[in-house]
């Protein structure tokens, strides 16, 4: 039986769908949203920027706002709530280390920026291959 659920969201539309299909697929579960903020890029702009702040994790906590809040709203379009999570590093690497304490993660088949749209299913590839519990991976 699946009682907890961790759901990987990005800002992306499949990041969304993730979210919309945990609820559906487990809905007794209790759903816990976890965004991964400050992973290393090209040009370092997101790891740079949280690196440079003053309190490092309230500055991880405002770049995910935004997808946090949204992920709220679609929770309270089914009527649940949710636990949400910040992590600072390289999504994959976050992802897998939480997932232990879960029975399953449910994460977008790739993100919405064009990194992601050119390394199609990275991130979604990793947790797959390393998570120590099941991965289901929504398009």
């Amino acid at each position: 039986m699946i009682d907890r659920v961790l759901v990987a969201m990005d800002d992306s539309e499949l990041g969304e769908h993730a979210l919309e299909y945990a609820i559906e697929a487990h809905p007794d579960a209790e759903i816990t949203v976890l965004h991964v903020v400050g992973g290393p890029s090209a040009m370092l702009g997101g790891a740079a920027e949280i690196a440079l702040a003053d309190d490092i994790q309230e500055a991880a906590e405002e770049r995910a706002e935004d997808v946090l809040n949204r992920a709220r709203e679609i929770a309270d379009e089914y009527g649940i709530e949710i636990d949400t999570a910040v992590e600072i590093g390289r999504p994959a690497r976050a992802i897998v280390r939480r997932a232990e304490a879960f029975d399953t993660v449910v994460v977008g088949s790739h993100g919405g920026s064009l990194a992601d749209r050119l390394f199609v299913g990275d991130v979604a590839k990793t947790v797959f291959q390393r998570s120590p519990v099941p991965v289901t991976v929504v398009r």
